[in-house]
């Protein structure tokens, strides 16, 4: 019978990963055979323990993680390395998949594992979708987006009028400024009060005043 070997990460050093090790532990994995990242990402390619991990594994031998994440952040590359393990004659076990204990060793883990993974990328990429058509809505509607303002000087502002006065479309300028044309006009006029910035465009309207 193969060795079970067990991993365990978290992506901050203030983060602790007793409950992983204990988890791991109880599934019957010996301390000599858990390697645990700490502080590192699950995006990046390299991780030191978890790569120390992949070369105890022989054929026959199954790696332990408490959860899928515990891989990475790519639903895609999940699939790979599990399907990699296979190939090698090595198995993945996951403590808490869809609420259970999964083994892709066995056909019926495998496939679990599969749609588990699947369902957890789509349900990522609702989630991305989401907030970009949040984002959107809130620009459209000229709503703050959060964050720190970004703050334009006024030398910025008298720069954006020359431009204007020389040639270049208002919209595009407040545009490239990150403002809406509106309250360039209106920094505009308060910067050059005895000669405020004119609209020359004949499908733009006339500047608002006050």
């Amino acid at each position: 019978m193969g060795k079970l070997i067990g991993y365990a990460r978290v992506s901050t050093k203030r983060q602790s990963t007793d409950r992983q090790q204990a988890d791991l532990l109880a599934a019957g994995i010996r301390v000599d055979d858990l390697y645990i990242d700490h502080g590192i990402s699950g995006a990046r390619a390299s991780r030191p323990q978890f790569d120390l991990a992949l070369n105890a594994l022989i054929a026959g031998d199954t790696l332990v993680i408490t959860t899928l994440d515990r891989l990475g952040r790519s639903t895609q590359n999940m699939l790979n390395f599990a399907q990699e393990l296979n190939k090698r004659g090595a198995g993945l076990r996951v403590l808490n998949l869809g609420g259970g204990d999964v083994d892709t060793s066995t056909p019926m883990g495998s496939m679990l594992f599969t749609i588990m993974a699947a369902l957890a990328q789509m349900e990522h990429d609702i989630k991305s979708e989401r907030v970009t058509d949040s984002i959107d809505k809130r620009r459209e509607a000229g709503k703050d987006l959060g964050g720190r303002p970004r703050r334009i000087t006024d030398s910025q502002i008298h720069n954006a009028v020359r431009l204007v006065e020389s040639g270049e479309p208002a919209a595009q300028v407040a545009r490239d400024l990150g403002m809406s044309r509106a309250t360039f006009y209106r920094r505009a006029q308060t910067l050059t009060p005895q000669n405020p910035v004119q609209n020359t465009q004949k499908d733009q309207p006339t500047p608002p005043h006050g």
